[in-house]
Order: C-alpha cells, then sequence, then structure tokens
C-alpha cells in the first residue's frame, strides 16, 4: 500500500512536494567566506546533490533542471563560546553560513533566495584538523541541506 501511495505521489515519506518536476540541478556552490577552508565548497555542492537524489525521485541534470539550487558559502568562522575562570575559551564554535537561490522552473511562486547556517561546538584544546575537521563539516552540511531541502520542497 505504501508504495502504491508513493507511487501516485499522494505521500511522500520524507514530506516531499516536487510537484511536476522531474530534474534538479545544483549549480557549484562558491566559497566567498573571508576565511577560506578548501574543499569545503564543492563537499557541500555533492551534499546536497546527495540528499536531494535520496529522498526524491528527481533525475540530476547540468543544466536546465525544474528546480535549480545555487548560491555561495558566505561564513566561516571560529569563535569562543564558553570561557575557563581564568578567562581562557573552554569551548570554540565553527559556524558556516550559505547562501542559496532556489528556483522552481514550474512554479516560479516557490522561488526563494535565503541564507541558512548551522554551527559545531568542540573543546577549545583541540585542533579543528582532519578527522575533527571532517566530523564538524559534516554535522552542519548534514543540518544546512536538510533545512534547504524543506525550504525547498515541503511546506514545513
Amino acid at each position: 500500500m505504501a508504495a502504491t501511495l508513493q507511487g501516485c505521489g499522494i505521500y511522500s515519506f520524507t514530506g516531499a512536494d516536487i510537484g511536476n518536476a522531474k530534474t534538479f540541478q545544483v549549480n557549484f556552490f562558491q566559497n566567498n567566506a573571508d576565511l577560506v577552508e578548501p574543499g569545503i565548497d564543492r563537499t557541500f555542492t555533492f551534499q546536497l546533490q546527495d540528499l536531494i537524489q535520496n529522498q526524491t525521485s528527481l533525475s540530476l541534470v547540468n543544466s536546465s533542471g525544474d528546480l535549480i539550487y545555487e548560491g555561495e558559502i558566505t561564513q566561516y568562522y571560529i569563535s569562543p563560546m564558553t570561557a575557563t575562570s581564568d578567562n581562557r575559551a573552554a569551548q570554540n564554535r565553527l559556524t558556516i553560513a550559505v547562501n542559496v537561490r532556489f528556483y522552481n522552473n514550474l512554479d516560479p511562486e516557490k522561488d526563494f533566495e535565503k541564507q541558512f547556517s548551522f554551527y559545531y561546538d568542540y573543546p577549545a584544546g583541540q585542533q579543528l584538523t582532519g578527522p575533527q575537521l571532517e566530523t564538524a563539516i559534516d554535522e552542519i552540511y548534514t543540518r544546512i541541506t536538510q533545512d534547504i531541502f524543506n525550504a525547498s520542497l515541503t511546506d514545513w
């Protein structure tokens, strides 16, 4: 029964409403942040593509998509969050913000431009490199891409 409902477009387990769209494209998200971490732009672009492919029946195309995502990484910064009794940082926060322009070529009323951001807290005594950095970026991008998905394809 669930497969029947899914196939008819009546219900989607992810809550996605793709309307009559069949294709989507994700243009490369440039890293325009003041502090540049190499590779995060490519990682973000691929993670957004993967999320949409995994949660919808849309096909990824390089041009002329029914749904188009584009934008840029606007912020990448680390700030101290909590302090110890001797005024040293006890915890730091990595924050990443992404500006997104979404175009629905089949229903232009759903177009938007919006900024999405999220953060990752870690102990101040640790360096944000290697696996720690990968974990931080993955956690931030998981949240941001899901927020973009919800804003563009659900009514949540």
